[in-house]
């Protein structure tokens, strides 16, 4: 009788947590619904504000405990935080971070490390790009997997550095290498740490390390006065995010392959990617706020102090709001957006290709690297070979306004500048669409269908200014300062 009702209890509780979890699942379906987003994208959000009272509970009860307990915290929130969004397929990351660590202690100091590394970590993440690649945007586990990968090549390469003299080293390299050998639970805590795991900002193995040991704070012996400045960064997010909700509803890439688009004027098709491409950055803009603030509330944004003696906390700023609000040019942008990333691809990839002797072959396969990095699909590399045009023939047309006298003098027209800076908005968003087109439809069929529609006016437009703008430095340009350029 007793083993019956045991049984029974055992069928009711099993029962109940079927239920919950089935009711739990209903509740975020229907909450993502009503908000016009997938269930994933809910359990990402919410995932990505449980960092603010984790980093509560981090700043008054562990910031000056033992080193161990900070990176037990951080792994295990961590993990959680993928068991939640992904399930059992958290064994990718865990499986990459553990390797990662035995490659460090096995091979060493060694540029046979950084290599093995580079191959191992590039070719898993590949791997999961293929063997999960849809034709949509789907949140798997890659998403965070991407900037684990990178996370863990830094750490790789700062640890090659660290055994190098120190004289034969740049300063910033300097600044990153790794002297110690790392434990598992240090590079567990560094990899899962839960402020930036799902969609970064990165960071650095001593920069994290820093934070563990309770250095990053304005306040010497105390937590971090940092509360107001990572509020400000939430609320700036928050603001991102309801304004991407509202207008995602009526402005979508699915527009774009639609009969009706196809059969608006052309103007009409320009201008609603103008709009559209704008819109769509606002989702990685809101992300990157929320996730800022909440480095800033654990102390990791800290940068120091400025010379009036107020505190810095732009360390994990992936986003200057003004800049990318307010600059025409397209390297604005750029240098405005997803800033820490770019960052680790100049430290770790652009100035490593020194030795090619060629900056632009350099700038070029970077942004190969990148196109790799967010995934296989033909749009990406679609995407950032519109940027390396685009900044080169930015770059052309700067140097030939600059060099003649003439158009010199007609930009420097106080009165016509609200009309300059209108046009090259105009332009300046238009092709940033244009490039976004590729990168968000991601298969060929989709975004060579828009570009048809749009008469390859992107390419065109670029290209042509590609190969006329040495002929008008030719003849805009006085020869005395053609020979001054050339000293």
């Amino acid at each position: 009788m007793a083993s019956a009702a045991e049984g029974d209890v055992g069928a009711v509780v099993e029962l109940a947590t079927v239920l919950r979890c089935g009711f739990q699942d209903l509740s975020l379906n229907k909450l993502a619904t009503s908000l016009g987003a997938s269930e994933q994208a809910l359990r990402l959000i919410i995932s990505i504000f449980l960092g603010y009272p984790l980093a509560l509970f981090y700043r008054h009860y562990l910031f000056y405990k033992d080193s161990y307990l900070i990176h037990l915290f951080h792994t295990f929130t961590g993990l959680s935080i993928a068991y939640y969004n992904f399930g059992i397929q958290l064994y990718h990351s865990l499986l990459c971070v553990m390797l990662q660590f035995l490659i460090l202690r096995l091979m060493g100091h060694t540029i046979t490390a950084v290599l093995t590394t580079f191959c191992f970590q590039m070719a898993y993440l590949l791997a999961g790009y293929y063997y999960t690649a849809t034709g949509n945007y789907d949140i798997k586990w890659t998403m965070p997997h991407c900037v684990l990968t990178l996370k863990l090549i830094g750490l790789a390469i700062d640890y090659y550095d660290g055994g190098k003299d120190q004289k034969s080293l740049s300063s910033e390299q300097q600044k990153y290498a790794i002297r110690g050998v790392p434990s598992l639970l240090e590079v567990a805590g560094f990899s899962y740490f839960y402020g930036a795991f799902l969609v970064g900002p990165q960071f650095s193995m001593n920069h994290y390390m820093k934070l563990v040991q309770g250095q990053l704070t304005d306040l010497p012996g105390k937590i971090p006065n940092s509360t107001v400045p990572a509020l400000r960064r939430l609320s700036l997010g928050l603001v991102y995010l309801v304004a991407y909700t509202l207008l995602s509803q009526h402005i979508t890439e699915d527009y774009l392959l639609t009969d009706d688009y196809e059969n608006h004027s052309f103007w009409f098709r320009c201008m609603y990617m103008l709009v559209w491409g704008k819109v769509v950055l606002y989702k990685y803009v809101a992300c990157w706020l929320v996730t800022e603030g909440v480095c800033i509330l654990t102390g990791l944004g800290f940068h120091g102090l400025d010379e009036l003696g107020r505190a810095k906390w732009d360390t994990c700023a992936n986003m200057k709001v003004w800049l990318f609000e307010t600059d025409p040019r397209f390297t604005g942008t750029i240098a405005s957006f997803n800033i820490n990333t770019n960052a680790w691809v100049a430290r770790y990839f652009f100035k490593r290709l020194k030795f090619l002797g060629n900056k632009q072959l350099s700038q070029g396969l970077s942004l190969l690297f990148l196109s790799l990095w967010h995934g296989l699909h033909s749009g990406y590399l679609v995407c950032f070979q519109m940027e390396f045009l685009i900044v080169i023939v930015e770059r052309q047309a700067a140097s030939l306004i600059q060099d003649s006298p003439a158009l010199s003098s007609l930009a420097s027209v106080r009165v016509l500048q609200p009309l300059y800076y209108l046009v090259q908005q105009t332009i300046h968003w238009l092709f940033m669409g244009y490039s976004m087109t590729a990168f968000c439809l991601f298969t060929w069929d989709k975004w060579l269908k828009v570009y048809k529609s749009v008469y390859f006016l992107g390419h065109v437009f670029f290209l042509s200014l590609l190969f006329t703008l040495p002929y008008v430095r030719k003849a805009v340009v006085p020869r005395k300062e053609k020979l001054k350029k050339m000293e």
